[in-house]
């Protein structure tokens, strides 16, 4: 099975991939109840947040979990500015509203400063021991941030993401976790991230697919775990997809087979 650096017993234990949940605990809590969390180590792709009521609750399982790490979603990162800009109502909590935001959620969070602290530490992405490249977008473009000579790409995303988050400069996270299909529309740069980062192959969540298990593509160098499982969002948005389409084990390299659609 895949191991995860650097999380010392928690490597031994096989990985759950969990997508986007955008606030349906009672979606998520079916779809996860096969895998108990002793047995696993869960990750999170973010976008917990916004369009179902329980965002906040999302967040709080994700954090709470034992074995579970979590990463930072384009509509966490919405929050966080609508947090900042919550006592003027400016424009990030108008953007964020529009992007399925909750109103009691911004509030709930808002009188939680622990969960505000844990939510500024989410990385980017994971790189698994077995050179998979966890993340959230099908995108390549929070590569832009750093420089291209940088010698390790994946932490030092991680380090000016939560840099970024510190200092309330969210729009650079914005525009780089907002394009959706990049991979599949462009495997060449597919291939030029897995090059620069080092990775065998990426999984990601951020774009919703229709199948009924996760949508693995790009012979097998790319694994999509949005299945759009969340029951609410905005008009035209996929919804109410196949939980297993979002929610699995990461599948070993000879299991990397693409699904028919």
């Amino acid at each position: 099975m895949p191991q995860l650096l650097g999380l010392g017993a928690m490597a031994d234990l096989p990985v759950l991939i969990v997508g986007d949940v955008h606030g349906d605990l009672e979606r998520l809590f079916s779809a996860i109840k096969p895998y108990p969390a002793e047995g696993w180590h869960t990750i999170f792709l973010g976008d917990l947040v916004d369009g179902g009521p329980f965002g906040v609750g999302a967040l709080r399982y994700a954090r709470d979990r034992p074995n579970s790490a979590a990463l930072l979603g384009n509509h966490e990162v919405l929050m966080w500015a609508a947090l900042r800009d919550r006592a003027e109502r400016g424009g990030g909590v108008h953007a964020w509203l529009g992007a399925g935001g909750q109103p009691h959620d911004l509030e709930e969070l808002a009188r939680d400063g622990s969960l505000q602290a844990w939510l500024r530490r989410r990385p980017a992405m994971l790189m698994l021991e077995d050179r998979t490249l966890v993340q959230h977008c099908d995108s390549d473009e929070l590569g832009t941030l750093i420089p291209q000579s940088e010698s390790d790409p994946v932490r030092a995303i991680n380090d000016e993401v939560c840099r970024l988050l510190a200092a309330g400069d969210t729009e650079p996270l914005i525009t780089r976790m907002t394009s959706r299909g990049v991979f599949q529309r462009q495997p060449h740069r597919l291939q030029a991230w897995l090059r620069r980062t080092g990775a065998r192959r990426v999984v990601h969540g951020h774009t919703p697919h229709r199948n009924r298990e996760p949508e693995i593509y790009a012979d097998g160098k790319a694994i999509n775990f949005d299945g759009g499982m969340g029951r609410w969002g905005r008009p035209g948005a996929f919804r109410g997809g196949s939980p297993r389409g979002s929610v699995g084990p990461l599948p070993d390299q000879a299991d990397d087979r693409p699904i028919d659609r």
